[in-house]
């Protein structure tokens, strides 16, 4: 049997399964290193319906759903202009989350959707891509590194109430 990959645009339609694949991913990777309180507050505010119904609508983002053989397995959102979480300047796309699903890890769907990204900042002639990932989160770390990302700086991240350290990783596109 082949694997299938495929890559699909997020539109407004897509708010619910946008929320269930955001929360459970998010959870299933940081719950085990923060509060019950904090991941509770954060999910709330980050993963609302009208947070993410704001996020679709935004011009400046896009959100792509990755399947694999037919199931959804992930996602990626890419943000340029002032949707960006910091200001990176007018060449710059930032790719503020990949998240993939626990049992779809290891599959290369990681390097899939960071193609997506970097195809997506080509078309908008952008000629670098950025992203923020937690100081602790060391296979991410790992995995930017070795897909051509350096650090470039540091910023804070609030987990509920408590500061956190991501760092800035930007890979050159020229």
């Amino acid at each position: 049997m082949t694997e299938a990959v495929k890559i699909t645009k997020c539109s407004r339609e897509d708010v619910h399964t946008l929320q269930g694949i955001s929360i459970e991913t998010f959870n299933d990777t940081f719950k085990d290193q923060n509060s019950p309180e904090n991941m509770k507050a954060y999910l709330e505010r980050a993963f609302n319906t009208e947070q993410l119904e704001k996020e679709l609508s935004n011009r400046s983002s896009d959100i792509f759903f990755i399947y694999f053989n037919e199931e959804l397995a992930g996602y990626l959102k890419v943000n340029i202009n002032d949707a960006q979480s910091e200001s990176m300047g007018e060449e710059s796309l930032e790719i503020e989350r990949i998240y993939i699903k626990n049992h779809f890890q290891k599959y290369g769907l990681g390097k899939h959707l960071l193609n997506k990204a970097i195809d997506v900042a080509i078309k908008k002639n952008k000629n670098k891509i950025w992203l923020g990932v937690w100081e602790k989160n060391d296979n991410a770390i790992a995995f930017y590194n070795k897909m051509g990302f350096v650090q470039t700086g540091a910023h804070s991240f609030y987990m509920g109430d408590e500061e956190q350290i991501d760092f800035i990783m930007t890979k050159s596109l020229v």
